[in-house]
């Protein structure tokens, strides 16, 4: 656990130096979900050496809320799929890592340009089923973010899902109450949102703690127990936005700021190195 522990505060460390080097990115969500991604890349997912695109024989995940791309990239480097010198190119011209991820750079890891809200959730399930055809028990893995579920095609995949028996897919949601214009209960009240994932047919769990690594590992291992059972899996993970950055935490006002200097300082100071900068 030591070493996931290290590895969560290091890829803080790295979302943090990404946006502040362009003055632009998204470090409140990524911070929020840094132990949910450590936790599935270096524990939770089945993952083969090497990328091929066609991710056979190995669990996939897709990131359909693609703003958070820092803890994306920075977990990707982290995991040996390619060198951790590259995230500094993020947001660059050219650069393999753009704001929102793409496929046309070939950046590993990367199967699917996201970051247009709502459209994870269907791309998702279209792999579930590719490899129930394919004859592969492995598992997709996806994550959104609460805001997005505002987005109407989600309901309209979230609806399909259930009804064409997808139970090979875990869909996590980020449930951080926040998003780029306020909270999501002032900015349109998602209500409860078990209830609903139930109403359509879902699987659903909770994890109420979901910047503590131990909780994420349980749930998830519990999340895993409930597939191939008829129903897709939904997976609550309830976050604080900004977590580990005293003042980024439970606010908005960090979804997509870069800080200066001094917060930039401040920040590190509250994260000490444990493996190594880039």
């Amino acid at each position: 656990m030591s070493k996931l522990q290290d590895l969560v505060v290091q890829t803080r460390r790295d979302i943090l130096r990404m946006v502040h080097k362009v003055n632009s990115g998204h470090p409140g969500g990524s911070l929020g979900c840094t132990e949910f991604f450590i936790a599935l890349y270096h524990e939770i997912m089945d993952l083969k050496e090497g990328f091929d695109m066609d991710g056979r024989d190995e669990d996939i995940f897709f990131l359909s809320n693609g703003h958070i791309s820092p803890i994306f990239y920075s977990t990707l480097a982290r995991r040996g799929y390619f060198p951790v010198e590259e995230l500094n190119t993020f947001r660059l011209i050219n650069s393999r890592l753009q704001g929102h991820p793409a496929t046309h750079e070939g950046l590993p890891g990367i199967r699917i340009a996201s970051g247009s809200l709502g459209q994870g959730m269907s791309v998702a399930l279209g792999a579930a089923q590719a490899k129930k055809l394919n004859g592969d028990d492995h598992l997709i893995y996806s994550l959104h973010g609460d805001g997005e579920l505002q987005e109407g095609q989600n309901w309209e995949a979230i609806m399909y899902a259930a009804g064409n028996k997808v139970d090979n897919i875990i869909a996590t949601v980020d449930l951080n109450g926040q998003q780029i214009d306020g909270a999501t209960d002032t900015v349109l009240p998602m209500g409860d949102v078990k209830a609903k994932f139930e109403a359509f047919g879902w699987d659903v769990l909770e994890i109420t703690k979901g910047n503590d690594l131990d909780a994420i590992l349980v749930g998830m291992a519990d999340a895993k127990s409930r597939t191939g059972k008829g129903k897709p899996v939904c997976v609550l993970l309830h976050t604080v936005m900004g977590h580990g950055v005293d003042f980024m935490m439970y606010t908005h006002a960090w979804h997509g700021k870069a800080p200066n200097d001094e917060q930039l300082a401040d920040a590190l100071s509250q994260n000490p190195e444990t493996i190594g900068d880039y």
